[in-house]
């Protein structure tokens, strides 16, 4: 069994673009990781995280007294020029290209989803094809880009087809036909934004 573990509730204001930003979670950490926490078997002695805060600070709850192998491929997207300014304060010239193929273009001094999706996918590839079970503490995107990865699914569609909640737990299991995935945990909370407030799919 592989568990994909996305980070609970960051410390940021909603609508800022934070990327790679090594920001802290809120207060609620400990309540939000118990829960995860719940869902999670005996006996993970594999375990991988993003090496930014909020990820192997979940990891090390979880998995106490355990070797943390900490991945720079299992970082969030590069958001480049736009770590930590609000979506919405973008100016629509700069951002409507990345937003017309987010896929493809890659943001100014970050990079595009399918140069994310290259990295991530050759590090789980390795971690998939090593002991299990295993568990990886790392992003939305990374989780997303992972999933559509095992499912066939293009990325352009993998925000809708993929739900993943601040706290979410992913199961994927090994059979001959490849990976199935499961929700173990999801968490319904307020909407995040990831976008300008304005922007409508074309």
């Amino acid at each position: 069994m592989i568990y994909l573990i996305r980070h609970t509730t960051p410390l940021i204001a909603k609508g800022i673009c934070y990327g790679q930003l090594n920001i802290d979670v809120t207060d609620s950490f400990e309540a939000e990781a118990i829960e995860i926490r719940k869902v999670l078997p005996a006996g993970i002695e594999h375990v991988y995280s993003s090496p930014l805060i909020r990820c192997h600070k979940l990891a090390g709850f979880l998995f106490p007294g355990q070797s943390i192998q900490r991945e720079p491929a299992l970082m969030e997207l590069a958001c480049g020029e736009w770590e930590g300014v609000h979506w919405d304060a973008i100016p629509p010239e700069v951002i409507e290209p990345w937003m017309k193929d987010f896929v493809n273009v890659a943001i100014p001094g970050g990079e595009s989803y399918i140069q994310m999706h290259s990295r991530v996918t050759q590090c789980f590839t390795r971690i998939a094809e090593g002991p299990h079970p295993v568990a990886i503490v790392t992003h939305g995107g990374v989780i997303r880009s992972i999933l559509s990865h095992i499912t066939n699914t293009p990325l352009v569609d993998s925000f809708g087809a993929f739900k993943i909640s601040y706290g979410c737990v992913m199961q994927l299991q090994v059979t001959p036909a490849g990976l199935v995935h499961e929700t173990l945990h999801h968490v319904t909370t307020e909407k995040e934004q990831h976008k300008p407030s304005n922007f409508k799919k074309q």
